[in-house]
């Protein structure tokens, strides 16, 4: 098919002009993909449709490098709704409802721009949950930055997490947990990912398919303008000396413009007059409209000029191409446009109809009536080349993991140890970020920020129990770069863990794979090998995997950060008021180390990290048998109400878990453990993150039958105590004062944020 351009020739735009291999590598699209597009074409294409393309082969658009691998991922279950394909997906929780979720990146534009790049992140995930048809109820981030002692480290953490409270606050959705990591890695690249849960009616999802030829499509939301242009290829390359020159490619966002959407939207979706409604995110008009063209297998008419704009002069290039915030297409029943308009007009947001479902598979542009660009659908879509890239394990691979960590000498003081973990970065508490963020709005919070999981309520009002939704974001990227399959396992296992601790069972997860340049040999066995441990450990604890997203090339000169690989598990309680939290309650309680004696688990460790410098080390082993025995005696403990508290032990081991548990919002209680049966090195006992552990903690007269339960499910208890005093000891190896351990603890952060 052939295009009818401007009549007056004499006087072409530049975006009219035909592409040169230049100008497609200045766009990011590589000289053999240039050819393959003219060649299914037969014909040149104009640098109007060059940025169009460039932007759907960008990895963050197409997937290029990894679909391969992903399409080996467990995305199936009796509860799984929707899957990967949408703009988020969907698990059935019973009695007509679901929850609707997803995690995404905005990792390029956070480190350029730190507050809206972060702000912006948040605005696109929850744009991606409520065009589903879900009222967004939860929201939760995990951020990656580089070394403290670096001012660009605290600088884009403070306008990171300024920018996350920022948005979330004003938009009244409560931002509930999250996750934060520090590490050199990060110097160059942070990550900043966003996490958004709703709820639905299950007969009341919508999909992002423009179907029905004939039907109008609807452009609604704020005007476009020039901000973001480029931002789906921006995110799809590494850094280097000019990355400060990109700050125009990040969007800029408005929090009160996208509550008045949702609630827009939400509205309109009751009218019955929806077909498909589709975000514009990353890549803009660009990516909607190609991607619900490709789900519904129809053809879009889309006249350019009839969309609104803020700017003067902005032309097809920019229109398509502007990544501006708190827009969306709809797809709208024919005849009923004035309906749709009507309820957008109340809300005060445009409503415009730009084109429609038409015949064929092409998606067709027009500029004041000429056509100005025809592209058949699925050269940008489905036919997208995809690579298998070779892949090689880095040179210290096996070094790394045969690391003999009885070359460190324990030390001394463990006592001094054991403070001086506590008040590092990466474990120290977070509420210096935490108490930016509104957890409380809409009061459906149960479990807040701080534990294990958080816990939303599903609210009832006809006196049935109350569900609740827990949800975790994990990722253990030291693991991960030592052995990234065996540490994205690990970092399920922790997740499954977190969400049991509340009393939840693990349902379905979403994953947003952060990793360097998919080029290079090592970086692609990084990615591949990851993807592989995550099928792995899904499989085996039964959580398909229903939504997400890639993030690649997060390296500057060459540099890429650590493999993090970021896991938000969604699990589910049918009565919120069991959930236990992991703080102990009371003087005088009994005290459970549910779970074997450590054996190992110092490899990889934050201990080993902090005492000694060694990122080395044999990792904790993986046993799913064990791991899902314990999950069951401890979600059958708390739906019995036989626990005050309930901690996974992970990160900083013992040590860390046992002082957290002491460390309540409201009182501090100090404990004693007794391990004097205990054989092996003390700083093991102490440190170690071996799995399939978790410390509770319960009234005196519930031991016993605690004990009974345990026994009768086959989970050893290996340590015991009670809660009570002022300090916290495991008798025989160490001990801490309580208020100088909450203090260091505490403060943590505070030079910082």
């Amino acid at each position: 098919m052939g295009l009818l351009l401007i009549k007056d020739m004499t006087s072409t735009p530049k975006w009219l002009e035909t592409a040169a291999l230049d100008d497609a590598l200045s766009m990011g699209l590589k000289e053999g993909e240039f050819k393959h597009i003219k060649e299914v074409l037969g014909r040149e294409i104009s640098i109007l449709e060059l940025g169009v393309c460039s932007a759907l082969f960008s990895e963050h658009c197409s997937y290029k490098s990894t679909k391969v691998h992903l399409k080996n991922l467990p995305t199936t279950g009796p509860r799984v709704l929707q899957g990967p394909g949408e703009n988020a997906g969907v698990v059935d929780i019973g009695d007509g409802e679901a929850v609707v979720f997803k995690i995404e990146s905005h990792n390029h534009p956070s480190f350029i721009e730190p507050y809206q790049g972060a702000a912006t992140g948040v605005g696109g995930i929850l744009r991606d949950v409520f065009t589903m048809g879900a009222r967004p109820i939860a929201l939760m981030n995990a951020l990656r930055f580089g070394s403290l002692e670096l001012s660009k480290s605290r600088y884009l953490l403070k306008r990171a997490v300024a920018g996350i409270g920022g948005y979330g606050n004003c938009m009244g959705i409560p931002t509930v947990g999250g996750e934060l990591w520090f590490h050199e890695s990060y110097d160059g690249n942070c990550l900043v990912n966003a996490f958004a849960l709703g709820i639905v009616d299950t007969d009341k999802i919508f999909l992002g398919q423009a179907s029905g030829v004939g039907n109008s499509i609807l452009y609604v939301g704020s005007k476009t303008g020039r901000d973001g242009i480029h931002g789906a290829t921006m995110a799809s390359e590494s850094f280097d000396d000019d990355s400060e020159e990109k700050r125009p490619t990040v969007q800029v966002g408005d929090p009160f413009q996208e509550k008045l959407l949702l609630e827009a939207c939400l509205e309109v979706f009751q009218s019955g007059a929806v077909v498909g409604i589709q975000d514009m995110g990353a890549a803009g008009m660009t990516s909607s409209t190609y991607e619900m063209a490709d789900r519904a297998g129809t053809g879009v008419r889309i006249e350019l000029d009839k969309v609104p704009q803020r700017e003067e002069g902005m032309n097809p290039y920019e229109i398509m191409l502007s990544e501006s915030q708190e827009r969306m297409l709809l797809v709208v029943e024919r005849g009923r446009e004035e309906e749709v308009c009507r309820i957008f007009e109340h809300w005060e947001l445009s409503a415009v109809k730009i084109g429609e479902v038409v015949d064929g598979k092409n998606v067709d542009l027009y500029w004041h009536g000429e056509l100005v660009s025809s592209i058949p659908v699925a050269v940008l879509t489905s036919a997208v080349p995809q690579y298998r890239w070779p892949e090689k394990a880095p040179a210290d691979y096996e070094s790394r993991r045969s690391f003999a960590v009885s070359e460190v000498p324990e030390p001394d003081d463990l006592g001094a140890v054991w403070l001086k973990l506590l008040a590092s970065e990466n474990i120290c508490s977070r509420r210096n970020v935490y108490r930016q963020y509104d957890s409380t709005v809409r009061t459906n919070t149960v479990i807040h920020p701080g534990g294990d999981a958080a816990v939303v309520r599903v609210k009832r009002d006809d006196g049935r129990p109350e569900k609740g939704i827990a949800m975790t974001l994990d990722c253990n990227s030291l693991y991960c770069s030592i052995d990234p399959r065996q540490g994205t396992a690990l970092s399920l296992a922790e997740a499954y863990r977190n969400i049991t601790a509340v009393g939840a069972t693990p349902l379905a997860l979403s994953d947003c794979l952060n990793f360097g340049s998919p080029e290079r040999e090592d970086g692609m066995w990084q990615i591949a090998e990851s993807i592989r441990g995550m099928a792995e450990a899904a499989k085996a604890f039964d959580t398909p995997i229903i939504s997400g997203n890639v993030s690649l090339y997060n390296e500057t000169k060459g540099k890429a950060v650590y493999p993090t690989p970021m896991l938000a598990l969604v699990g589910l309680i049918e009565d919120a008021s069991k959930c236990v939290t992991i703080h102990f309650k009371k003087a005088g309680d009994a005290v459970f180390v549910l779970g074997p004696k450590p054996s190992g688990g110092l490899g990889g460790s934050e201990y080993m990290a902090l005492h000694a410098g060694v990122e080395k080390g044999e990792l904790p082993a993986l046993d799913y048998e064990r791991e899902l025995k314990a999950a069951a005696l401890v979600r059958k403990l708390i739906d019995r109400r036989l626990l005050s508290s309930c901690h996974d032990i992970s990160s900083g081991g013992l040590a860390a878990a046992l002082a957290e548990c002491c460390f309540g919002e409201e009182n501090r209680l100090g404990a004693v453990l007794e391990c004097s049966a205990f054989k092996g090195r003390k700083d093991e006992l102490l440190f170690s993150e071996s799995g399939a552990r978790y410390i509770v903690s319960s009234a005196p007269e519930a031991a016993p039958e605690i004990e009974k339960i345990a026994s009768e499910m086959g989970i050893e208890i290996s340590i015991r105590g009670i809660v009570g005093g002022d300090k916290i000891e495991l008798k025989g190896v160490a001990a801490i004062p309580l208020d100088a351990a909450y203090n260091g603890w505490l403060k943590g952060l505070d030079e910082y944020i």
